[in-house]
């Protein structure tokens, strides 16, 4: 086994490739992977997502279809598709809420803060994440935050697409971790977004309320995986200090 790169190298190493050789992957290097991804901050905790590792040929075969049959998804030995699961808030509140209850609390600023910790997922949660179909409570959310917002500073992302967001980009920062992971271990991704999501989740059977964040083609690259060099915004142009 090779030497792990360091985060550093394993960024610089990270291509978008899109072709592959036949060179089998490591399935336990590929779920270790998997693992590092989970350990990705996320919004409140609530780890609204789910990673399927996909090897099978006949539904690697329906996700390149899914993929337009585009050269990554095509010569990909395999896949993880990244899924946001905002259906699933209740059983992640509540996990969250019963791993809080088992930690011991035996000064009055650790009980204070076990106490604010549980009725944070016990009654905000569901009023951030509760369904709400006809927009009526988010209407009624956003009126309220503008208001009190007149008065004091206030978390203003409060509607029904804001929390899709929020969800999504929790989402993306754990496919960022699988990448840099596979880029430790000298193994190539390519992140699509090109995908038709109802056919994604058709050959997954995923339920309807799933939403497909990320498809990730997975391999060793090929002497044309990469397209060409690194291009990148001169860093003048994206930094700018506040000191």
């Amino acid at each position: 086994m090779q030497k792990p790169l360091t985060v550093s190298e394993a960024i610089a190493f990270r291509r978008s490739v899109r072709n592959y050789t036949d060179e089998a992957l490591d399935d336990k290097i590929v779920k270790r992977c998997v693992e590092n991804a989970t350990q990705a901050p996320n919004s409140s905790n609530m780890q609204l997502w789910e990673f399927i590792h996909v090897k099978n040929p006949k539904l690697k075969e329906l996700l390149n279809t899914a993929c337009f049959k585009q050269q990554a998804s095509r010569t990909a030995e395999r896949f993880v598709i990244v899924v946001v699961r905002r259906d699933l808030w209740k059983k992640r509140a509540r996990a969250n809420a019963e791993f809080i209850a088992q930690n011991k609390a035996e000064t009055e600023s650790q009980i204070r803060r076990k106490k604010f910790a549980l009725r944070y997922y016990q009654k905000l949660m569901p009023t951030i994440y509760g369904f709400d179909n006809l927009g009526i409570l988010s209407n009624i959310k956003k009126i309220s935050t503008w208001v009190s917002g007149i008065f004091r500073p206030i978390y203003r992302q409060v509607s029904i697409n804001d929390m899709r967001i929020v969800t999504h980009k929790s989402a993306g920062l754990a496919a960022q971790n699988f990448m840099l992971s596979m880029a430790e271990m000298e193994y190539d991704t390519c992140p699509m977004e090109g995908f038709d999501s109802r056919l994604v989740k058709k050959a997954l059977d995923l339920p309807k309320k799933a939403e497909i964040n990320m498809v990730l083609a997975c391999g060793k690259r090929s002497e044309t995986g990469i397209y060409g060099k690194r291009f990148r915004i001169p860093f003048k142009e994206v930094y700018s200090e506040r000191f």
